[in-house]
């Protein structure tokens, strides 16, 4: 099968990086898989006058920056610049997928012969920090939709009308996250992954943390994230935090912990999640993204939304575990990681994709709405 992801700007951000394994254990299944992406857009006037005036310098222009897909065996192409996809941008295939909601729109004024089209939904991109109306309406576009959890399923049959829609949840690189059988830390320990972004849901975990710790007064915080520590979301004394640590040192930081805080209020999938679990760390989770799904069957602790104190009683329940009560969590939240893979991933995409190129032969799909 010939396959085209076109991708936004890449980076390190989750998304990207469950997009480029699945592309790679695509290739690896004997598909041809292209990725071509959008340049990084270059600064306006006014950005340039800006950081001058401050001090920081002309802002270099870089096409394509550091990314995911710089660690996986498949072809990367940019396109000249920053601007909607066109036909001459991407090959004839069986298929073409966006990932993104303004890729979406491109993809429905690409000619037929660049493949059944397919629209990746990897969140419910409906927020205020974008078009709202225009983000949501790519949900009705005339395009196959693959997603990676129920919520996402479900949210597109019930407030879209779409009720063909696939679903390819996302796998790990196991080979990143992984941890030996331990024991319970000499000093109860939680860890949470840090973000001022509200939906994260930063501020529920903090809350919680702080609950704990007046029962458990030894309680330590283990965190790391992609931005420093803002006054308006501040960490508790003595926490341990990291600023963007490479790849290949997160699951140190997930192996410190007892239980890992999962405090999000909107999630596509919550790649933490399964993180955390693949190195033995059971997670106590709101139910956003994939929790639900999950931290099932003892391998984690589903909590209440916006409820710091039922978070709380969660981390004291994990702490107050006997150490053989926590490897058992502990196993049984490694071996729900890695039941799935990234090849598991690929076979449902592959399914995926032939009923989005059935549903295209068949005419399913009426003209673009845009």
């Amino acid at each position: 099968m010939k396959i085209t992801f076109v991708l936004p700007t890449v980076s390190y951000k989750g998304g990207i990086r469950s997009t480029a394994l699945l592309a790679e254990a695509l290739r690896k299944r004997g598909n041809e898989v292209l990725v071509v992406s959008q340049p990084k857009p270059l600064p306006t006037p006014r950005q340039q006058l800006r950081s001058l005036l401050k001090g920081q310098g002309w802002i270099a222009t870089v096409k394509s920056p550091p990314s995911h897909l710089d660690n996986v065996d498949v072809p990367h192409q940019v396109i000249d610049c920053y601007r909607p996809f066109k036909d001459s941008d991407v090959p004839d295939a069986d298929v073409i997928v966006a990932t993104w909601w303004e890729n979406a729109e491109s993809l429905v004024h690409l000619s037929e012969s660049k493949g059944a089209k397919v629209y990746f939904v990897r969140h419910h991109e409906v927020h205020d920090y974008l078009p709202k109306e225009r983000a949501a309406a790519t949900y009705l576009l005339p395009l196959h939709k693959i997603t990676i959890a129920k919520w996402l399923v479900e949210l597109m049959r019930t407030r879209y009308g779409d009720s063909h829609v696939s679903l390819v949840p996302d796998s790990l690189d196991h080979q990143l996250f992984y941890a030996p059988p331990r024991g319970k830390q000499p000093t109860p320990a939680v860890g949470m992954m840090y973000s001022t972004t509200n939906w994260k849901g930063c501020d529920i975990s903090l809350d919680a943390f702080s609950l704990a710790a007046k029962k458990i007064p030894n309680l330590r915080l283990v965190a790391f994230g992609g931005n420093e520590p803002s006054p308006n979301l501040p960490l508790p004394p003595n926490t341990e935090y990291v600023l963007s640590p490479p790849q290949n040192q997160l699951k140190d930081f997930y192996a410190k912990c007892d239980a890992w805080l999962f405090g999000s209020r909107l999630e596509g999938f919550g790649l933490p999640i399964l993180e955390a679990m693949a190195c033995r760390t059971p997670v106590i989770g709101t139910p956003a993204g994939a929790a639900p799904e999950l931290l099932t069957e003892g391998a984690g602790i589903l909590v209440k939304p916006e409820d710091p104190e039922d978070m709380a009683r969660a981390i004291e329940k994990v702490c107050q575990f006997s150490d053989s009560e926590w490897r058992a969590m502990s196993d049984l939240a490694q071996a729900r990681a890695i039941s799935y893979t990234w090849d598991d991933a690929a076979e449902l995409c592959e399914a995926a994709f032939g009923t989005a190129i059935e549903r295209w032969k068949r005419g399913d799909f009426s003209a673009p709405s845009l």
